[in-house]
Parts: structure tokens; C-alpha cells; sequence
């Protein structure tokens, strides 16, 4: 525990002190890709105030996504989750691959994710709903022993015209060391703007250009056996970024539970840098031109 805890520290403070451009989407992806040669690093946090009394929780994501090429990025995702009078644990990790097959900008763009998910049961950071998730009544000590590892697939469909994005994500995921359990489905829908979309010619941090807003409808679609949105948890989410210059964004997003089985609000918010050129560094400190 102290390891982890060591770990994600040092992650924290990189970020911190190395102190992006990006959507201000949570949960929704676009087609917005990793520049080549770029290390984005960033934490996200979910607040789950839950319904009926249960437990408030708090989970932790330190993100870490390189750029391979102009249509291939890569990520590696640690996490972790924490409740009051319950346990702090380290609940997993999660490699993540995206692919954009079409390289100019279309009408729609489409582009391919690929996760694998090594976790615990005790995972609360809620990237995505899935099948008929709910309420989380169990504790995270008595679920941090069930390990489950997962695949996760997404079709992404993403359209920017006249400084609006929308993109459309269909969501299935496969548990591996359960096999018999039916594949789950869940989707993601996201519409953003800028507040500007001309700058000002300022040299502010509070331009209305450094502004973007939208909202997020997310949920789960049940599974193989039951595929349904009743009985499933559904989130309507506004989101709110800000762009502190070239590297740096701060983003915010209450998600609030509009269905019974729907906890009663995930509060997300995230900090992002990216280090442009690292691959270029990287390859000049071992040698390579």
C-alpha cells in the first residue's frame, strides 16, 4: 500500500511540476489524437455521492498517453479508490490503444479503442457505464481480493462543424475471468463548444477563447442476454474545460443520475499536461538523432 501510494505521489508531483489541448470530455472520446512524439500526463478524480445512505466514495486515475503516430495513440492507466471508515487501495490498471483508420478530416470520423483492464472488484473510477451497474453497496476492503481482468472495446464517431463536436460512443466489455458472463453494453454521447472561437489578442488566462463547455449523457445498454436501457444506470453530465495555455487544462463535470438505478451524482474533475516532443528527448538522451 505504502508503495502505491509512493508511486502515485511521484506521478502527481511530475505532473505538477512539469505543469493540454483536449476536449472537456470525462467519458465521451472524439478523434482527437495524441500529436506524435507527445506525452500527455493527467489525474482524474470521481466523487460517487451515492443514494439511500450508501458510503461516499472517492477514486483516482493517473493517465499517462503517447503519441505513436498521427492515427495510433497508446495509454497506460493506474487507479485507486478510498471511502471513509472503509480502505485506501490500489485497485488496478488498464492499457488503452486507439486507432483512426481515415486520415484527412471527414464529415464523420471514426476511430477504434482497444482496453485491457487488469482490476479489482473494488474499482470505483466508472470510466465508462456498462450493462446494468448501479449502486456500489459493498465495501472496498471486502472487494479489493476479486481480481478482474477485461476487455473493452469502443466504435467512436466524432463531427466538428462550426466549432461544435459531437461524437457518439457504442461501448461493449468482455469479462475475462469470468467468461460465462455475458458480454455488457454501454454508450457515450458528448456535444462541446469554445466560448470563442476567435481569440481576442489578449494575453489572458480568462479569455472566453481559453473557455470550452458541453455536455455528456452516458449509461449502461444491459448485455448479450438483456439488451436494455431500463434497469441501468444513466448520467446527464455538463462539462467545463480551461485551457491554461499550451499544456495545461483544468476540467470539471457533475454528473447527475437520472434513472432509479443511478447513483445520485459523479463528481468528476482533471488536470492535464503534455510534454511536447518527449519522444524526440528521449531518443537525444540515449543517443539518437
Amino acid at each position: 500500500m505504502r508503495s502505491f501510494l509512493a508511486v502515485l505521489a511521484l506521478l502527481v508531483a511530475s505532473v505538477v511540476s512539469s505543469a493540454a489541448q483536449g476536449t472537456p470530455y470525462f467519458t465521451t472520446y472524439d478523434h482527437t489524437m495524441e500529436e506524435p512524439g507527445n506525452l500527455e500526463l493527467s489525474t482524474q478524480t470521481v466523487i460517487g455521492l451515492q443514494k439511500h445512505d450508501l458510503p461516499t466514495y472517492w477514486a483516482p486515475l493517473v493517465e499517462m498517453e503517447y503519441g505513436l503516430t498521427g492515427w495510433w495513440s497508446t495509454a497506460l492507466y493506474l487507479e485507486g479508490a478510498s471511502a471513509n471508515h472503509d480502505a485506501t487501495v490500489f485497485t488496478g490498471y488498464r492499457l488503452e490503444n486507439r486507432w483512426k483508420p481515415l486520415k484527412s478530416e471527414h464529415r464523420i470520423n471514426p476511430v477504434l479503442y482497444f482496453e485491457f483492464e487488469d482490476i479489482r472488484g473494488a474499482s470505483r473510477i466508472q470510466k465508462e457505464i456498462v450493462g446494468f451497474d448501479g449502486a456500489q453497496e459493498e465495501r472496498i476492503r471486502d472487494q479489493h481480493g476479486e481480481r478482474e481482468r477485461e476487455i473493452e472495446g469502443k466504435l467512436i464517431l466524432s463531427s466538428n462543424a462550426k466549432g461544435w463536436n459531437i461524437a457518439e460512443n457504442l461501448i461493449f466489455e468482455k469479462n475475462l475471468s469470468a467468461f460465462d458472463e455475458p458480454t455488457e453494453f454501454g454508450y457515450s454521447f458528448g456535444v462541446s463548444r469554445p466560448l470563442a472561437m476567435l481569440a481576442s489578442g489578449k494575453d489572458c488566462k480568462f479569455c472566453r477563447e481559453n473557455f470550452a463547455a458541453g455536455v455528456e449523457m452516458y449509461g449502461g445498454l444491459g448485455d448479450w442476454d438483456r439488451f436494455s436501457l431500463r434497469d441501468a444506470a444513466h448520467y446527464v453530465a455538463p462539462v467545463l474545460a480551461w485551457q491554461l495555455g499550451n499544456s495545461q487544462q483544468l476540467k470539471v463535470s457533475p454528473g447527475f443520475g437520472i434513472s432509479s438505478a443511478s447513483q445520485r451524482m459523479l463528481l468528476r474533475f482533471g488536470y492535464t499536461y503534455e510534454i511536447h516532443g518527449f519522444g524526440r528527448m528521449v531518443s537525444q538522451m540515449f543517443g539518437g538523432k
